[in-house]
């Protein structure tokens, strides 16, 4: 079956960084493009960042655009968020997602990231 786990979530000083990681099975990961999104107390859900399946191509929100970075390693089925100038605004659980047959959508169980002097 399908899963996702995201690790490398944690408390960060405002100006800090973090790298999180999402490892994944149960498909074939380099088929799949993979998606970064945020969830914080009382806000919506943000697509964060984006990547395709062979990650030449990657898209961010405008609010973590020049901050982080996302990548992947289709060798380790391993996608990961560089996140640098974090902000407390920053703070959220972090989820990586994958659509498959452009319908079936999958979830990690999320890591929490927390921006706070």
């Amino acid at each position: 079956q399908v899963q996702l786990v995201e690790s490398g979530g944690g408390l960060v000083q405002p100006g800090g960084s973090l790298r999180l990681s999402c490892a994944a099975s149960g498909f074939t990961f380099s088929s799949y493009a993979m998606r970064w999104y945020r969830q914080a107390p009382g806000k919506e859900r943000e697509l964060v960042a984006a990547i395709t399946s062979n990650g030449i191509s990657t898209s961010y929100a405008d609010s973590v655009k020049g901050r982080f970075t996302i990548s992947r390693d289709n060798a380790k089925n391993t996608v990961y968020l560089q996140m640098n100038s974090l902000k407390p605004e920053d703070t959220a659980v972090y989820f990586c997602t994958v659509t498959l047959a452009y319908r079936y959508d999958y979830w990690g169980q999320g890591t929490q990231v927390t921006v706070s002097s």
